[in-house]
């Protein structure tokens, strides 16, 4: 294999970003339809890649930023959009794998703590932040329920600080009386209340625009990023392309090829064995919990370390989930059963004064995560980093519960790598392992990683966003781009106007398309604003879409 050093006129990264004002200001970051037509005529007319990414999930996007900072030319293709699938769908936490020491994974739980620490404090500060979480005292919890708890929370607690992350980040945990849990909680039944523990916790504000800002900060560094771009086979050397989106297909080379397409793994990589679960969740209206200052956490009648949770975000919703529900075969989209809708509004209603109902629910959703098989052995696999420690006490997985949410990868007899497994939170390290693999290849020329100091398009810390000439809302969503958006919006004040009863304006739409690779309707109101959460408010704000569309082309 032919050596891949980069061209000197190939960008090399930089080590932070993070003080500047605006860090990108020289560097072409923003995807539209035009850059995507110039990058996909170049593959079809025989441009070589060192690396083929096929996935624009969390880890397809993860993987491409790794490579093309180490200084490999690399296309990511997705044949939908960005965070079209499993990673828009997430309970939109990051949090620091206090669970998994529950099932022994010690490992993975000190993993999360510091990808969670690098999120909320370098490389996404204005997308993953705090966030306090609740967990009242019910009559029904004994003093061993409360000495436990306790005890995990110091562990927790000692994963924070062993990964780095001040108190000024993340608050140590500490008991409430009851009247502090009602000020945070105000829709619990106060008779039930006895007092709370708070913890806190990483919160990415919207999944899908951190896929979004990982794959723009590829493209600020060279990377292709072809969405609407089905890759129908593939082997070690490149895939078949269809474009989805202008017709046509072509068959491109590449010298290393990565699979990252999540649950459909499988479909292009028949050597790895999936065994999805799916994760439910559904919304309500904020005011019908009183406006929650912080996450309700109730615990699941069948334990074993899991919760249930309500999460409000910015934007008036509260979002109740999660489940956890084998899969026989993916559906695209997916879509929670009626079993599991009654199942989140039972469990979280238990403290609350006026119990939730469906009459309550203004939208649902569902994601499949991408968990491996429980077989003892995969020819080629390598889990995570290292292995995943079981005391002798732990039940082998008798549900997708009970399933690793390690990574692992699989290298194909033809070349070609597959990624599956993993989570939101430690999509950076996903990334990071894979290239590892692929430097470690003969005639590779990759630099060292430095994903874990690489500040995302938009990223800035705390108190420059808050200097930030834009209204708060924006900045909470576009972080040191949001003088970008509100420009727009001053420029033309039909812009200005609100497309939808949470905010969002007809500035953002035009600058998803001109600068975030929006390519039509579905990409602007599922992905790059949220407003399909919510059946009502997307189709109130279609025409807008449309119009944005149409003004860009």
């Amino acid at each position: 294999m032919s050596p891949t050093a980069p061209p000197a006129s190939r960008p090399t990264p930089r080590a932070s970003h993070a003080g500047a004002a605006d860090p990108w200001a020289l560097r072409p970051s923003s995807l539209h339809a035009s850059r995507r037509a110039s990058e996909l005529e170049a593959l079809e007319g025989g441009e070589v890649v060192d690396v083929l990414v096929v996935g624009g999930g969390v880890t397809g996007a993860s993987v491409a930023l790794d490579a093309v900072t180490r200084g490999l030319s690399v296309a990511l293709v997705e044949r939908g959009d960005l965070a079209q699938g499993t990673s828009r769908w997430s309970s939109k936490l990051v949090h620091g794998g206090l669970r998994y020491l529950a099932h022994g994974n010690v490992r993975l739980a000190l993993e999360s703590a510091r990808e969670r620490h690098l999120l909320l404090t370098r490389t996404a500060p204005h997308l993953v932040r705090p966030r306090a979480q609740v967990m009242p005292h019910l009559p029904e919890h004994t003093a061993s329920d409360l000495a436990q708890l306790a005890g995990a929370l110091l562990v927790g607690d000692a994963l924070r600080r062993a990964a780095g992350t001040p108190p000024t980040v993340l608050p140590r945990p500490r008991r409430l009386d009851a009247e502090a849990a009602l000020r945070d909680l105000p829709a619990l039944e106060r008779a039930q209340v006895r007092g709370a523990t708070r913890l806190w916790d990483g919160h990415a504000v919207d999944d899908a625009r951190l896929v979004i800002a990982l794959a723009r900060t590829a493209a600020a560094f060279g990377a292709k990023v072809l969405t609407h771009t089905e890759a129908t086979a593939l082997d070690g050397h490149g895939a078949h392309l269809v474009d989805r989106h202008g017709g046509g297909s072509a068959t491109v080379r590449a010298r290393h090829v990565v699979n990252a397409t999540g649950v459909w793994a499988d479909r292009l990589d028949e050597r790895v064995a999936l065994r999805p679960s799916r994760g439910s969740h559904v919304l309500v209206p904020a005011e019908r919990l009183g406006h929650p200052e912080a996450v309700l956490m109730v615990a699941a009648p069948e334990r074993g370390g899991r919760w249930v949770f309500a999460i409000p975000d910015d934007e008036g919703l509260v979002h109740i989930g999660l489940t956890d529900v084998g899969v026989e075969e993916p559906t695209d989209p997916p879509e929670p059963s009626d079993e599991e809708i009654a199942y989140l509004l039972e469990v979280i209603s238990g403290p609350l004064a006026e119990p939730l109902t469906t009459d309550d629910v203004v939208g649902s959703y569902a994601g499949l995560r991408p968990l491996l098989a429980p077989r003892e052995a995969t020819d080629g696999a390598e889990e995570g980093v290292g292995s995943r420690w079981r005391p002798p006490w732990m039940r082998a997985p008798s549900s997708t519960a009970d399933l690793s949410r390690d990574h692992r990868i699989v290298d194909g007899r033809d070349g070609v790598l597959t990624i599956v497994g993993g989570k939101l939170t430690t999509a950076r390290r996903m990334g990071a392992d894979v290239v590892d693999r692929i430097a470690a290849r003969p005639g590779v020329a990759a630099g060292p990683c430095v994903t874990h100091r690489q500040p995302l398009v938009g990223a800035a810390p705390p108190h420059r966003l808050a200097a930030l000439d834009a209204a708060p809302r924006l900045v909470a969503r576009y972080g040191n781009e949001a003088p970008r958006v509100a420009a727009l919006a001053e420029a033309e004040p039909a812009l200005a106007e609100p497309v939808s009863p949470r905010g969002v304006l007809g500035a953002e739409l035009l600058f998803g398309v001109r600068h975030e690779g929006a390519l039509d309707e579905a990409d602007l109101l599922d992905r790059r604003t949220r407003l399909g959460l919510v059946a009502d408010e997307r189709a109130r704000a279609h025409a807008a879409a449309q119009l944005a569309l149409a003004r860009a082309r």
